[in-house]
């Protein structure tokens, strides 16, 4: 007789050792590997099971195979004892799996055509789904009333909105014997705040209300931030080219805004782009004009218009010979000169500064100079939105402790500045600008109550000029301090008037409040990396004018192009970013 079957391939030296033991040699068993693995049943596990045929004398030695079979788990199968027999059981099986393999394929198929039909409902069934979890959230925050047949909700809701909300629950209670009804409450909370936006306000908005959530009806700083947001930006940024990039990522974003496969992107970055794409167009374009003032694209000069300094008239009044030129690689241009300075430039910086040994200093004073002068005015106008706040809350004596001492404090300090820079200005040109006093040191001896032999001063009574400015200055910070603490102590603290409220609405969305501007001292790194991934990779491309120099130029572009994108757009446009965002809290 024959008893056949499969065995783990880990337990069949241990199966045949007992064998052989249990039943003294009166059996032949053959033990085979499956050609492929299969699934076990148990476990799920693919496994290449080993396939035993044992032939026995006897029927208690079969009973012993059996019983070793069983503690061993083998799976035992039956084993036709005649040839017919175990083909027509062969052929049985063929025609098994045969049929088991139809019925899988179109088991399969049918399935298919059941996926395919449902991702065509699925974006409405996603919808449904949303809009059953909506409705039961809103659900689950009612209250029942006294006989717990209905439901009652308190909530808040714009009263332009009022309108709406009771024709929709009109619609709603159309079918029902009960109707629903909406009954303005009176409450002495304060409202949420709520700030309807759109897909172009909801990048800026967010800025705003990343630094907090303000009260109720203050001032919203994000319409302003629609301009000075990404101008600022623009101002650290500045670059025709690198603008030119940035706008037109952001410009191939929003016309294919409504696309599902950028709408729907699972990448986290990603999305914060996708979200803030408005956002990168208006700084791509700022960019690119203060690109255009501060003359640069990809840190390269460009001859817009011709420029205001003559070298012709400098070699002719100076009579430069061979020699002198031999001996002096760099020459001064003399702006005391006639005809060697022709006048301002009509837009931004003139090209000629870009092949000047001098450029970094006058380019660094000129920019700092500026930002001073921004910075001051959007400190300044930060300060200015609270008078909208201490007005509309009838807070009259903020204007006076706060706001004031604030202004006070602005102006005797950095907007004096901003008068020493411009006074300077006007005031000395080319023909005097070597006697011309430095303003920082100037501004340093403010502080210190002192003067400088060797800096003149600007005007006449400069020095007690400053002592007075320093000493409201300082004058205004205990005001800051102490003012409204103490106003608060003495006033008689009267309780705040009803808000009205509705039966009906949701807690909205946040407001931020007016936040004191940061130190705008904006040092410009960006042009300088420009100009050093510009000597350092793209003018190695440079190296000749022949067929050489032109197979040499393909792999430095193309390293200049990467380097650009990773370094000048995405990690100096982060920094800038990150900048401007700081500059607005």
């Amino acid at each position: 007789s024959f008893v056949a079957g499969v065995i783990h391939p880990w337990r069949v030296s241990a199966f045949e050792r007992l064998l052989w033991r249990a039943c003294r040699g009166y059996l032949v068993a053959s033990f085979v590997e499956m050609p492929e693995p299969m699934e076990d049943p148990a476990t799920g596990e693919n496994i290449t099971w080993v396939i035993f045929l044992i032939s026995y004398w006897g029927e208690q030695i079969g009973q012993k195979i059996r019983k070793i079979s069983d503690c061993f788990h083998c799976h035992v199968y039956p084993y036709p004892e005649s040839e017919a027999s175990r083909a027509d059981t062969m052929s049985g099986l063929h025609s098994q799996i045969q049929d088991l393999s139809v019925v899988l394929e179109e088991t399969e198929q049918y399935l298919a055509q059941v996926l395919d039909k449902v991702v065509l409902a699925l974006p409405t069934w996603r919808v449904q789904v949303q809009k059953m979890k909506a409705i039961y959230l809103v659900l689950n925050q009612c209250s029942f009333d006294v006989t717990e047949k209905c439901l009652i909700a308190e909530v808040w809701c714009p009263v332009r909105d009022l309108t709406q909300v009771q024709d929709a629950l009109r619609q709603g209670s159309s079918g029902s014997s009960v109707e629903c009804f909406v009954q303005r409450i009176p409450t002495s909370e304060s409202p949420p705040t709520l700030i309807r936006t759109n897909k172009f306000t909801a990048g800026f908005q967010s800025i705003v209300d990343a630094y907090g959530v303000a009260s109720y009806q203050e001032v919203n700083p994000a319409p302003y931030a629609i301009i000075t947001f990404p101008f600022i930006f623009a101002i650290m940024f500045g670059d025709v080219g690198h603008g030119l990039l940035m706008f037109l990522f952001a410009l191939w974003m929003v016309l294919y805004e409504n696309s599902p496969s950028l709408q729907q992107a699972s990448n986290e970055i990603w999305q914060t782009f996708f979200e803030g794409r408005y956002l990168i167009l208006l700084m791509g374009a700022f960019s690119i004009y203060t690109g255009f003032i501060y003359n640069e694209c990809f840190s390269k000069a460009t001859v817009i218009f011709p420029s205001a300094w003559s070298v012709a008239t400098m070699a002719n009044h100076s009579s430069w010979s061979s020699a002198y030129l031999a001996t002096h690689p760099s020459l001064t241009l003399d702006p005391n000169i006639t005809g060697v300075f022709q006048g301002p430039y009509p837009f931004g910086i003139d090209p000629i500064w870009s092949l000047a040994t001098n450029h970094l200093n006058f380019l660094n004073s000129f920019k700092m100079k500026m930002s001073v002068v921004l910075g001051v005015v959007h400190m300044g106008f930060g300060v200015l939105l609270g008078v909208f706040n201490h007005m509309h809350f009838q807070q009259r004596h903020r204007l006076v402790l706060e706001l004031l001492p604030e202004m006070i404090f602005l102006l005797a300090l950095f907007g004096y500045l901003v008068f020493l820079i411009f006074y300077k200005w006007v005031k000395f040109s080319a023909a005097d600008s070597s006697v011309a006093p430095s303003i920082l040191i100037h501004f340093i001896d403010m502080f210190l109550f002192t003067s400088n032999a060797k800096n003149l001063p600007l005007y006449q009574g400069q020095v007690p000029v400053q002592t007075v400015l320093v000493v409201l200055a300082l004058a205004s910070v205990p005001v800051l301090l102490l003012g409204t603490p103490l106003y608060l102590c003495c006033r008689r603290r009267v309780p705040r008037t009803g808000h009205p409220a509705v039966g009906l609405g949701s807690r909205c969305g946040g407001l931020s409040r007016r936040g004191a501007m940061g130190s705008h001292r904006w040092c410009r790194p960006h042009a300088a990396v420009s100009e050093v991934l510009w000597t350092m990779v793209m003018r190695h491309g440079f190296v000749g004018l022949n067929y050489v120099g032109g197979v040499v130029l393909v792999p430095v572009f193309a390293a200049f192009a990467v380097l650009t994108v990773a370094i000048l757009l995405v990690m100096e446009g982060l920094s800038a970013f990150l900048h401007a965002l700081r500059l607005h809290w």
